[in-house]
């Protein structure tokens, strides 16, 4: 008999045999009786719907494949996943957090339960004569030469979270934490509200492509709303969003349904609307165009820090902005690096899985881009994406960061416990939602108390640990420090395992994995995307030029025979070093002429009129290791003989491990 009909069956006859039973009995049976008349109504309904197939096919049972797949992330969470390998963090790193945030010890007994032999493991080198750490926690100044009103920031700080992903409740809380450990608040792109002030908290305020908060009624950017708010004694620095690492390069759209009216009243968008925050920004469109936006900013806010926010993708992209950098003689105060395992409230599985450059690629490609174009000891850098331990700071701040930001760890310090439900708005502890009902259960002065704990105590860990290094600041961190397992036999430093820039080494001399992307990198133009010559439009037809004098018709070609009028020679490709790349190498800077720009692509936009300073010029130390900035720690030297990849990332040494003695 089929399945279904057998379950019908058994049901009517259940159900019959109870009603005959209450009709005779009375009393409880007929509670029954309707329970079991209840599940044949369901059956029938199960059997008739054309939505699910397996309820068609297994009537009520069928619910059960749906009750167990909704909990299924509580099971994965409570009883299966071990102390090291949950995701996005584990259960050893939410202990950690929860425990700090409750000013707990943090502390585990018996030795780690991590594979210390496994493939891509990363330790820190200890030192023999450890020192004590400072009282005070270090901090980093964030001013450039153009900035007339630097501010002080601590390594760890609140990172980019809006007010409308995170319930008014939890912003509240972070904002009082920050507060209370004078650490940086970022606001997101959602806009400053009412909610980031009143806590004696220093503010980052961002700006995204949506403007929210100095937006005209079109969308574009508002000069005197921004200079309004920038102005605010909250606000030490102003952060442009230029794109976030869990969906970079993407836009998104709040329906008019969700934008309740203290959403609209932060973003000054109207309700009956809906709020689409565009892909990239209408303010500027190249490199050159957003530098001088930057200029614009900083005159607005009387001369405040101004950064800007990215996940690394194209390498050329990186290098174009250090060339209008260079052009324009206007920098950055501060570059925010967003690695790709970096969270959000909602994003599409692929471009959280599968787009854009994780921190440590994409920390260490910024970094070598601005030493090797001699920009770095102007611009500090930080780091986000998965920081919530002491580990984790120094980790970053040896591949290159000054600072770190943290989102999700902070979220945890508010009582976060990573159900997964942000998109929903139904967040079981308050955090990410915009429901009374739920966002009551988060008091403000507890939560608060415990995001100053966490910070505390957090950043108190990172010091303890550069002390057990031997160190009393982080300038004297280096990438030796640093160590990855790359094989179950040997583990190698950050410093030989990556190829790092020589302070100016791309103005003079750029290496052979560097020297294409920096010719293509233009001021004027963002992205490296070539048009490709088999896919221009072109009639399906054999091409006549392929035909060679003296073979018969349909012969392949041979390597080496002329197959356009213009000489051209298919090359055989064990021959293929032998060909040159480009005809029209980039010039040094030092015999750049008058009014020449970086750029290779002339007609593009006018050239600056000074050019980039010359090696020679006594700008910069003679000395390759005098002009590394002391926050970056020292670099390594290129050995003779190295040879690097062509177009990799961070251009990783594929010859053999280079000297890791110390420089000088």
């Amino acid at each position: 008999m089929n399945n279904r009909l057998l379950i019908v069956a058994t049901l009517s006859l259940a159900a019959l045999v109870v009603v005959l039973v209450a009709a005779i009995g009375g009393g409880a049976w007929w509670v029954l009786a309707v329970l079991l008349v209840a599940l044949l109504v369901l059956a029938v309904w199960d059997m008739t719907q054309k939505r699910h197939a397996i309820l068609r096919n297994y009537p009520v049972l069928g619910h059960m494949r749906y009750l167990l797949e909704s909990i299924r992330p509580e099971i994965q969470q409570y009883f299966i996943e071990r102390n090291f390998d949950g995701k996005p963090f584990d259960r050893d790193t939410r202990s950690i957090v929860y425990a700090r945030a409750k000013g707990l010890d943090s502390h585990k007994a018996f030795g780690t339960e991590r594979d210390t032999s496994e493939i891509g493991y990363e330790f820190l080198l200890h030192s023999t004569a450890p020192v004590n750490p400072p009282e005070e926690p270090p901090t980093v100044r964030i001013g450039g030469p153009d900035c007339r009103r630097p501010v002080d920031i601590s390594l760890m700080n609140i990172s980019s979270m809006s007010f409308g992903s995170l319930s008014a409740n939890a912003v509240t809380a972070m904002n009082k934490g920050a507060g209370l450990g004078g650490f940086i608040h970022e606001t997101g792109e959602g806009g400053l509200t009412k909610y980031h002030r009143g806590n004696g908290a220093d503010l980052f305020w961002e700006i995204g492509s949506g403007y929210f908060g100095c937006r005209n009624e079109d969308g574009t950017f508002s000069p005197e709303k921004f200079a309004e708010k920038a102005q605010l004694p909250e606000v030490k620095g102003i952060t442009i969003k230029i794109s976030q690492g869990a969906k970079p390069g993407l836009g998104g759209m709040l329906p008019k349904e969700k934008i309740s009216r203290e959403i609209a009243e932060a973003r000054e968008i109207p309700m009956d609307k809906d709020c689409l925050s565009p892909a990239s920004h209408s303010a500027f469109r190249t490199p050159r165009e957003m530098v001088k936006f930057i200029e614009q900013l900083r005159e607005l806010s009387d001369g405040k820090p101004i950064g800007i926010k990215f996940c690394v993708g194209s390498r050329v992209d990186v290098l174009a902005m250090t060339k209008a950098i260079w052009e324009e003689r206007i920098a950055p105060d501060f570059i925010i690096v967003d690695g790709s395992e970096g969270g959000t409230g909602a994003a599409p599985l692929e471009y959280s899985d599968r787009v854009g450059t994780p921190l440590t690629e994409g920390l260490m490609l910024v970094h070598n881009a601005l030493v090797g174009t001699g920009l770095r000891h102007m611009i500090k850098l930080g780091a986000a994406g998965k920081v919530a331990t002491g580990s984790d700071i120094v980790k970053r701040l040896i591949q290159g960061a000054d600072f770190t930001m943290s989102a999700r760890a902070m979220m945890m310090a508010t009582g976060c416990i990573q159900a997964q439900k942000c998109h929903t708005n139904e967040c079981p502890v308050g955090v990410a939602t915009q429901d009374p009902r739920l966002m009551r259960a988060l008091d403000v002065e507890d939560k608060g108390n415990r995001v100053f704990n966490y910070h505390r105590l957090t950043v108190r860990e990172a010091v303890q640990i550069m002390a057990s290094m031997g160190l009393t600041h982080p300038s004297q961190l280096n990438t030796r420090m640093l160590r990855r397992r790359v094989d179950h036999l040997s583990t190698r430093s950050y410093a030989s395992i990556y190829h790092w820039l020589r302070t100016d080494e791309l103005l003079n001399d750029p290496p052979a994995g560097w020297a294409m992307d920096w010719e293509e990198a233009d001021a004027d133009h963002f992205g490296e995307h070539a048009r490709v010559d088999y896919l221009t439009e072109r009639d399906p037809e054999w091409r006549s030029e392929l035909l060679i004098p003296g073979r018969e018709a349909g012969g392949a070609p041979v390597q080496g025979s002329p197959i356009s009028g213009t000489g051209s020679t298919l090359v055989d490709a064990r021959r293929a070093e032998s060909v040159p790349l480009t005809t029209s190498p980039m010039p040094r800077v030092s015999s750049l002429g008058e009014g020449e720009s970086l750029s290779p692509h002339g007609g593009r936009g006018q050239a600056p009129q000074d050019p980039a300073p010359a090696a020679t010029a006594g700008e910069t130390p003679t000395d390759e290791n005098e002009g590394l900035p002391a926050e970056a720690g020292e670099r390594p030297e290129r050995q003779d003989g190295e040879e690097v990849t062509q177009r990799g990332t961070t251009g990783r040494v594929e010859g053999e491990p280079r000297g890791e003695g110390r420089v000088g």
